[in-house]
């Protein structure tokens, strides 16, 4: 268990968050959400003691063992991978080498003097004892799953860190953590280099995962499918909210709504009271009401809502001109890198209007591909040839567009790709992408992953070609960008070829499927969803769909089975429904309220020395039966509002 009570961090006058007071309870999952900048990695950092808070306290158990994701890969470029994944338990790892290295040279035991040369017995059943206590004899076997699982075969296992690529690396970096076996896992963007396969393989470790697991990830289905509770990082707080992060984006959008409306109803009372004394104030006969409504106005407080520090960017992307039918024809294209074939024999047809997502693990020839077809990589063999009045826009993963300008203001970069307009438009552009003020003038050399891919979208938003080819869009976009990058291209009227991981983006945008594996080319002409229907039990996360789709046919017969109701009715049912959310909005609050109390309590230190132990228990059991209260009562408003809006809307 990991409390945190009153926390607080702020840098000068800037406060990230304050007040914040939360329990992370084992057998859970919490995502952890929030804009960029807003706290979230700052708070990992906090939790394993890297970084001291402004106010508050952190408690866990003195022998919780925390498994923190770290970018240090350069500490083990000569090292086996499996080793360097095995270093992960690192007392039972250095148990494992002390006693390799007694058995090759008896008397350099740890314990042993320079000029014994004696075997150290007593030192060696320690190590043993060790090592068996852990289980360690299956940590090479723990540790090879777990890399296999995350992608990297096991003919390399043996090579050095060194051989592989930059994103594998960090990938035996995640599975050092995970094979440690740790009691609490922090990790901070796991899925940043991870293929669509590793991801699903890392939703199936985590589901099975018996610790605490706190995650910060900007991939919508991931969020979905590992998490019990999100922490939200916003309004200079932190929050925790029960379910996965579609319920939490429904429960805090139908918060706010509620807290508006209630700010709203204040309003309007005092509305209606100042009208009344500006009627009625200088009526003799009027005026002790007045005077009433004054004192009453003066006693209803509204708390206004504080601002949220998301911001969501707006992408407009618009063709100067339709292309002709045909867009893009590939045939028989074929690349290696030395001894390695990426691309076998590919042909593939792009037809105006198609929406082409491209899928599959990483390093089999997916961002070849497109390179391929833009002119950056030239193919050994094969033809790539572009249609009539086809003219393309390419979003590169590591944003080889701007390095060539790095020195160039933020500014001066956009404004070369329209010579032709004014200064106004340039900033109108760069303002609805989150550039504004001094931001304009920074290099582009100087720009955040993030901020290099909004300014590459503006310069595709500008330039308006009918055809973008987007290689791994999402990778430096936070969730509130790439949900804006989603609305804008599903308002785009152009074809769409991209490669992504990102399932939820490839969901709300693909109208065709191409999967590139070793067993070959599989061309679907569908959605993403039927992609996966048609799979059945796939290798992703078809079991998601499938449960979706369901639920969604259930649906939908219960609403063709229920009769339509008439006027009198449906306003019935619409003050029977008001009535019944108003009572659990009430309930939520005041189970939320006692979980709440007894998380204070946990976070005392002095708590535990005082509270005899059946009364921890029965307090613990409190906790968890409200917390699940607070899940079912979550799940029925929400059934609730959902029948009220229909109803609403039935009656507009």
């Amino acid at each position: 268990m990991i409390a945190v009570s009153d926390l607080g961090k702020s840098y000068g006058p800037q406060t990230l968050f304050e007040g914040v007071s939360i329990q992370f309870n084992p057998g859970n999952r919490y995502g952890l959400v929030g804009a960029n900048g807003s706290g979230k990695s700052t708070f990992l950092r906090i939790l394993t003691g890297e970084e001291g808070p402004s106010a508050g306290t952190v408690s866990m158990p003195k022998r919780l063992k925390l498994g923190v994701l770290r970018q240090d890969h350069f500490r083990f470029e000569s090292m086996p991978i499996l080793e360097v994944a095995m270093m992960g338990n690192h007392d039972v790892w250095e148990a494992m080498v002390e006693k390799e290295r007694m058995l090759a040279h008896p008397g350099d035991g740890e314990h042993a003097p320079p000029e014994d040369t004696e075997f150290d017995a007593h030192r060696y059943s320690e190590l043993e004892e060790l090592i068996l206590h852990h289980d360690g004899y299956t940590l090479e076997a723990r540790a090879g799953e777990v890399l296999e699982g995350l992608g990297i075969p096991t003919e390399l296992h043996r090579q050095p860190l060194s051989t592989l690529s930059g994103g594998f690396k960090l990938r035996v970096l995640l599975g050092q953590v995970l094979a440690s076996e740790p009691d609490a896992l922090l990790l901070d963007e796991p899925t940043n280099h991870l293929d669509i396969l590793s991801i699903r393989w890392l939703e199936k470790f985590l589901e099975s995962y018996k610790g605490t697991a706190i995650v910060i990830s900007h991939d919508h289905r991931f969020l979905d499918n590992i998490c019990t509770h999100i922490v939200d990082v916003d309004y200079e707080t932190i929050m925790l909210y029960p379910g996965n992060y579609t319920a939490f984006a429904a429960a805090k959008a139908a918060e706010r709504e509620r807290k508006e409306a209630e700010i709203e109803k204040r309003e309007k009372q005092i509305a209606d009271h100042q009208a009344f004394v500006d009627r009625f104030r200088a009526k003799a006969t009027k005026a002790r009401q007045a005077q009433s409504k004054i004192k009453m106005i003066e006693k209803i407080v509204i708390d206004r809502l504080p601002q949220s520090s998301r911001r969501y960017p707006v992408f407009k992307f618009k063709q100067v001109r339709p292309s002709g039918r045909q867009v893009l024809e590939l045939e028989g294209i074929a690349k290696s890198y030395g001894d390695k074939r990426v691309l076998a024999d590919v042909s593939l047809s792009v037809q105006r209007g198609d929406r082409l997502a491209i899928i599959g693990p990483n390093g089999i020839g997916k961002s070849t591909l497109l390179k391929i077809a833009v002119g950056e990589v030239e193919a050994d063999a094969g033809r790539a040839e572009w249609g009539y009045e086809a003219h393309r826009g390419y979003f590169s993963q590591d944003h080889n567009e701007i390095k060539s300008g790095s020195k160039q203001s933020v500014e001066a970069w956009l404004w070369e790709a329209v010579p032709g307009e004014p200064i106004g438009f340039v900033r109108g552009n760069l303002g609805q992408v989150l550039f504004s003020g001094d931001d304009v003038k920074k290099p582009v050399g100087s720009l955040s992953g993030g901020e290099a891919a909004r300014l590459v979208f503006c310069r595709l938003s500008v330039t308006r070609p009918n055809v973008l080819i987007l290689d791994e869009p999402t990778n430096h976009l936070d969730l509130e960008a790439i949900e804006a990058l989603v609305e804008g291209l599903k308002a785009y009227d152009g074809t769409l070829v991209f490669v992504s991981h990102d399932r939820w983006f490839v969901s709300q945008l693909a109208n065709r499927v191409l999967e590139i594996s070793p067993r070959g080319i599989q061309d679907f002409p569908g959605t993403y969803e039927e992609y996966l229907e048609r799979l059945g039990d796939d290798h992703l996360d078809a079991e998601a769909v499938l449960r979706m789709r369901r639920e969604q046919k259930k649906k939908a017969a219960a609403r063709a089975a229920a009769p339509p109701l008439d006027n009198r009715q449906r306003e019935r049912r619409q003050r029977e429904l008001a009535r019944r959310r108003d009572e659990l909005t009430a309930a939520v609050d005041q189970a939320e309220s006692r979980v709440h109390a007894i998380n204070e309590m946990f976070c005392d230190p002095t708590f535990f020395d005082r509270t005899s132990r059946d009364q921890v228990k029965k307090l613990e059991e409190e906790q968890r039966r409200l917390s699940g209260k607070v899940e079912e009562l979550m799940a029925t408003w929400e059934q609730v509002e959902t029948e009220l809006a229909s109803l609403t809307a039935a009656e507009a």
